[in-house]
């Protein structure tokens, strides 16, 4: 019997509202393992995030000097930017009923990603000693995950048909060589709704479970 994921479609959220529940979510599991899992699916308005040890150095901006949101959080990873038209998916998933293995998860969630990618015809790469899936040289979609006592938290962003310029500002995950690329580059007419339910499927696939609700 598959394990029951409660699944929450939100459409555009402030990236500080979803971060605090994601938070009280995970608080909540660490004290009472038996609840069920959680798969967060949304979008954010345009703002930067720093993993807990990113560095500022590919910042291209001075934080100081301009407005753009800018957060410093728990995932790993170096900077990168969300806005309307990049899926952010979100599990908080406890691992103790998967595989208690953080790369075992970062490549479940690149898997979800490739298997989408070939429901569309395309074919999504990982690269070696980088986590996200690449397509034609592209990085696509950027993964960032926080693991306390098993329980999950952030996950990954996936462009769909994001204005691709706020990127231009940073040096996305401090990989200067790989250029940022959109799932709408190569499919025109592809949609974030499309995007939202395809990828509910193959989450539910790749980690073999039941998803619940919307």
């Amino acid at each position: 019997m598959r394990r029951q994921c409660l699944l929450e479609n939100q459409g555009i959220v402030p990236y500080a509202v979803a971060w605090e529940q994601q938070r009280e979510l995970v608080a909540q599991r660490v004290k009472d393992g038996s609840l069920d899992d959680v798969l967060l699916l949304l979008e954010h308005p345009p703002v930067y995030t720093l993993g807990q040890g990113a560095s500022l150095e590919f910042l291209k901006f001075d934080p100081t000097e301009v407005n753009f949101e800018l957060h410093r959080v728990e995932r790993g990873g170096e900077v990168t930017y969300h806005c309307p038209g990049q899926l952010v998916a979100y599990p908080i998933l406890n691992l103790r009923y998967y595989q208690q293995d953080l790369h075992w998860y970062l490549r479940q969630l690149e898997e979800v990603l490739i298997q989408l990618l070939a429901l569309y015809g395309l074919k999504g790469d990982r690269v070696a000693g980088m986590t996200g899936v690449w397509l034609d040289g592209r990085k696509l979609a950027a993964i960032g995950i926080k693991v306390s006592r098993w329980i999950t938290m952030h996950g990954l962003a996936l462009n769909v048909c994001p204005d691709l310029t706020g990127f231009e500002r940073i040096v996305p995950c401090g990989i200067a060589h790989k250029p940022v690329g959109s799932l709408a580059q190569f499919l025109p007419d592809i949609t974030v709704e499309q995007v939202r339910s395809d990828v509910s499927v193959m989450f539910a696939e790749v980690f073999q479970v039941q998803l619940i609700g919307d």
